[in-house]
């Protein structure tokens, strides 16, 4: 991860909830998805959990309106300070601290039961020591017997033009523009209307030569008063494919790797499981 990804969410901290139709409502709806997975997974008296990758806190929030102890972290400021807030508005108990996920020993001492990573924040591990060091920080704040849960975009579905590649990510609500190689250069936009006004989301993406990485860049077009205006952010992923992120995860020392689709799992995006 670079200094510009940290400033990437560090500005988008506001704004991040402008992708979902309802952030809010979307939170109980994701809850309900990884709770489930989570008991189906782990059993019921896995109750303390680490989000290491929280942002503006949507799935600590909902696992800890479920019953969850939760401890969430982000390695950018801003969005944990957001979550924050938001955790006290929704009058649920989450502590929060700021830790890079490649780095977790380094300022959290505690263990346990389930380790999430969603929103596709595992994808930021640009260089080629990123992954293996990030899994195995999350190994290490791993009960014995605990759980992994990541999730990330269907790269491997993306990148090979299946039909409805990106239908259940809110940052791909549709993909068009192929190039040559195949690479989709954005997503379709998406307009929501509420009683703020008028809104437009949508994503261009310029792929790295070697198809490996590609620049997003956000834009949310809204309107006001019959006015509108455009906010840009922009920030790097690398398209992980799912034997990428197994075979890092077995030279972790992670067992019983698994695969959960959103057809099964009814969550947004692919989730893999592990265990310790």
């Amino acid at each position: 991860m670079t200094a510009r990804v940290r400033e990437f969410y560090e500005e988008l901290a506001d704004d991040y909830h402008l992708m979902f139709a309802d952030w809010r409502q979307e939170i109980p709806r994701q809850g309900e998805a990884l709770d489930r997975l989570i008991r189906r997974e782990a059993g019921s008296a896995a109750l303390a959990v680490l989000d290491c990758a929280c942002g503006i806190g949507t799935q600590a929030i909902a696992l800890a309106a479920r019953g969850y102890r939760v401890h969430a972290t982000d390695f950018s400021a801003a969005p944990v300070e957001r979550a924050r807030r938001e955790a006290a508005a929704f009058d649920v108990d989450v502590t929060f601290g700021v830790a890079d996920y490649r780095a977790l020993d380094a300022v959290i001492a505690d263990v346990f039961d389930v380790v999430i990573c969603c929103d596709n924040a595992l994808s930021h591990c640009l260089d080629e020591t990123d992954l293996p060091r990030a899994v195995s920080q999350m190994r290490g704040r791993l009960k014995p017997g605990g759980l992994l849960l990541v999730s990330i975009r269907d790269y491997d579905r993306l990148l090979a033009g299946g039909p409805g590649a990106g239908a259940m990510d809110p940052g791909l609500p549709g993909l068009h523009g192929k190039s040559d190689a195949a690479r989709p250069r954005g997503t379709m936009p998406q307009v929501f209307d509420d009683s703020a006004g008028r809104r437009i989301a949508f994503q261009v993406w310029d792929w790295a030569e070697d198809g490996r990485s590609y620049a997003v860049h956000q834009f949310f077009v809204q309107e006001s008063s019959g006015e509108y205006r455009t906010s840009h952010y922009d920030s790097r992923f690398r398209a992980l494919r799912r034997a990428e992120v197994d075979e890092a995860l077995k030279a972790a020392g992670f067992r019983d790797i698994r695969w959960h689709f959103p057809a099964d799992s009814g969550f947004y995006q692919p989730v893999v499981t592990a265990r310790v």
